[in-house]
């Protein structure tokens, strides 16, 4: 793998790493409560994914 010859400068640098951007969680609002929730995925208030209810999906002391 071939070595860098020179330094790499700062604007050069920062340029590159401008495009590392964090992008937001992209979530849905749930069907059966309206919470919102990530997509493909149990609602944390009730529970329920596709019509059906998964007790295990539900926290405690999450509210809607």
């Amino acid at each position: 793998m071939a070595l860098p010859k020179y330094k790499t400068s700062r604007a050069n640098t920062h340029s590159r790493r401008a495009n590392w951007k964090a992008a937001a969680v992209s979530t849905v609002s749930c069907p059966n409560c309206g919470a919102p929730t990530l997509p493909h995925t149990a609602c944390p208030s009730c529970g329920s994914f596709r019509g059906r209810t998964y007790k295990d999906a539900i926290q405690p002391g999450h509210t809607k």
